[in-house]
């Protein structure tokens, strides 16, 4: 959706239908939180919350960003591992029994999409910035890899080698090329962690390729 057609469209999800959306997603996380360790509601709170505060900031609807959140993983409950793509019937019928009109629907299912770390680029739209920056600063959290990244590995059954290569190709490029997040305000207030996020995992990635780091994963696996 253009520029001219998101100032047209501003605002027209109401506070219940938002609420509608939010309780069907709620449902569905607790529903498969076995199969959502990383990606249930917890997550999906975290980044409708932020999401919403990033929104305000840089002036883009926030009642649509916030809805683009609640619905921004659902991918996860249709395959594992999985792109957002993957999640657009889903998302798609979740928001109509929401009673999401269909324009404005096709129109966060298309912010989910663009706002997606592995695909992302310079110059998406505002929304799609605010739910990115949501998004990424869950990834960037210092806990995350801590306490989350295990649960990662569990739900998506990929190695420790697969999600270090993984995090180390999405976000090396937009975080040297300066857009790792877009808000200025993000950008200064968590950009330390997102450094120190990124320098563990090449880290890890360099670890990984010691025979004797091997050994001991493998003796400890």
């Amino acid at each position: 959706m253009s520029a001219s057609s998101t100032a047209s469209v501003s605002d027209t999800i109401a506070r219940p239908t938002i609420t509608a959306v939010e309780r069907q997603v709620r449902a569905l996380c607790e529903r498969h939180a076995a199969r959502l360790p990383f990606h249930g509601w917890h997550h999906v709170s975290f980044v409708r919350d932020k999401a919403a505060e990033f929104a305000a900031g840089n002036g883009s609807d926030v009642a649509v960003v916030e809805t683009a959140a609640l619905v921004h993983d659902v991918n996860y409950l249709v395959r594992r591992n999985s792109t957002a793509a993957a999640g657009s019937g889903l998302r798609l019928s979740i928001l109509a029994a929401a009673g999401v009109g269909p324009e404005v629907a096709h129109w966060i299912d298309a912010i989910v999409d663009e706002a997606e770390m592995r695909t992302r680029h310079r110059d998406i739209t505002l929304e799609s910035q605010a739910l990115s920056d949501a998004d990424t600063l869950f990834k960037a959290l210092p806990v995350t890899p801590v306490v989350l990244a295990h649960r990662y590995l569990a739900e998506n059954g990929v190695s420790l080698r697969e999600l270090a290569d993984k995090i180390v190709g999405e976000q090396r490029d937009p975080h040297d090329e300066g857009f790792y997040f877009y808000s200025p305000a993000a950008a200064a207030a968590y950009s330390r962690w997102a450094t120190a996020n990124l320098t563990l995992w090449q880290c890890i990635q360099e670890s990984l390729d010691d025979p004797t780091v091997e050994r001991l994963l493998t003796a400890v696996a």
